[in-house]
């Protein structure tokens, strides 16, 4: 029975993750870029500024920052580690590329499903902010069966990518460099997890806005050290990565470059899964910022797509192709995922490689699991009412505590899947409701400071 149902999900899984969810997310990613007037050119002029600029006079329960690095605190996770090898392991150099690429017009994407969450956000009687794709298709298309169904997948998703897995992979990095059992691990995830949940978004906008900067520069600047040790390979590095994301070939330890579909395919899917533009999970966040105009928050929400995958992705992928190109005693055919391939990245540094990598692999999970602990209240508050967010905040802290001394393939796979099927619903709200995104955009775009005076509906539990 459970190999039936694992081949069942892993069927399922390979194709929603296979050639239509790509084409369907990366041809939205262009649409909207399109329809925006490419919206990229803003994010860097202008949202990375205001990301850091207060609006306290506007209506909302965290900063703009706050709501940002919460966000981030759930995109950022180990897919950025671990994740970037296993596309180079699979799909060759060139998959960094196309990586990339995904992210820069994901921006887009990101930009408008932020909008439209802003836009159509409510507030409850006690003043807490609700929005997401589920209050878009809701109110803005009048289709809240549909938004009743992102919420139950993103729901029922938290426990596996945002927590199981999360604890496990902080569990395993414990026991591998420091010795220690796993199992006491998930319980002390799990206290620190609930010390900061209890007190909702807020308490984990503060803790967020603390650990994200800290974890994402920590990690940088380590990438940063091997590239300046493998400084000599970075141009053949970037030579090779172009050749080998259009063509078929070898390079250096073991590099094998399957041409065009398999790069793309790879770097996609990799790209997309570690920045979850589309996906519907960081606008959820988006709503509850201060905020004077929809316009404002959606382009302080698209930065985080550039720094998660243009720098944080992008730079991963370049220090693992120097490094394999530096060392050709490194074989990428017999590597086994992509966390072994990092490792051995990281392990350059003398002394100080591993605690980087480390420190990095805990943050980033923690992180992710604070973040997605935050998506999974609001959207079973939305299909399931807000008196049992209590028996769901237990039920998350359960999951953290266990998961260390579980086996997590299928949870992974099942939770991956209704990952991926979050983003259906979410795209049918942006691309149905791009000609308001391109109205609300007209309209703030030139004059960010302008508020939006439309009072925000309070709802009744």
């Amino acid at each position: 029975m459970f190999d039936a149902i694992n081949s069942f999900v892993t069927t399922i899984n390979g194709w929603v993750w296979g050639w239509f969810m790509i084409i369907l997310l990366f041809g939205t990613h262009v649409f909207m870029t399109i329809r925006t007037g490419f919206i990229q050119r803003k994010t860097l002029s202008k949202g990375i500024k205001l990301s850091v600029t207060k609006d306290p006079e506007a209506e909302g329960e965290v900063s703009q920052f706050g709501a940002l690095t919460t966000a981030l605190a759930a995109t950022i996770g180990t897919g950025n580690i671990i994740g970037v090898g296993t596309a180079i392991a699979i799909g060759g150099p060139g998959a960094v590329l196309w990586c990339w690429l995904i992210g820069v017009f994901g921006i887009a994407t990101k930009y408008s499903e932020s909008l439209i969450a802003v836009k159509y956000r409510v507030k409850t009687e006690d003043g807490r902010m609700q929005g997401g794709a589920m209050w878009a298709l809701e109110r803005g298309l009048n289709m809240k069966w549909l938004g009743v169904t992102f919420a139950v997948l993103a729901g029922f998703a938290s426990f596996g990518i945002g927590c199981a897995t999360q604890v496990n992979a902080i569990a395993t990095v414990c026991n591998e460099n420091l010795g220690l059992p796993k199992w006491p691990i998930g319980i002390v995830v799990a206290v620190l997890t609930g010390i900061v949940i209890f007190g909702g978004i807020k308490s984990i906008a503060r803790v967020c806005e603390k650990l994200v900067p800290f974890m994402a520069i920590f990690y940088v600047i380590g990438c940063i050290i091997i590239l300046g040790m493998n400084y000599d390979f970075i141009i053949p590095a970037l030579a090779t990565i172009g050749r080998l994301a259009f063509t078929p070939g070898s390079a250096a330890g073991g590099l094998v470059g399957g041409g065009l579909m398999i790069a793309m395919k790879m770097g996609a899917a990799r790209g997309l899964f570690s920045n979850e533009s589309g996906m519907g999970s960081a606008p959820i966040a988006a709503a509850a910022a201060q905020t004077r105009n929809p316009v404002r928050q959606a382009l302080v929400s698209s930065t985080g797509t550039f720094w998660d995958t243009v720098v944080v992705c992008a730079m991963t992928g370049l220090v693992l192709v120097t490094t394999i190109m530096k060392n050709p005693s490194i074989n990428a055919d017999q590597i086994e995922n992509g966390g072994v391939l990092t490792s051995m990245a990281f392990s350059q540094i003398p002394y100080l490689g591993p605690i980087i990598l480390t420190l990095g692999i805990i943050s980033f999970a923690y992180s992710t699991i604070l973040g997605w602990a935050y998506y999974g209240e609001r959207c079973v508050e939305y299909f399931a009412g807000s008196k049992v967010m209590f028996v769901y905040r237990i039920l998350y802290l359960l999951v953290a505590a266990i998961a260390p001394i579980i086996a997590l393939d299928l949870v992974w796979l099942i939770a991956d899947t209704l990952n991926a099927l979050m983003a259906i619903p979410n795209l049918v709200a942006v691309l149905l409701l791009s000609n308001v995104i391109v109205k609300e955009t007209k309209k703030y775009i030139n004059d960010l400071d302008a508020k939006d005076d439309t009072p925000v509906p309070v709802i009744k539990d």
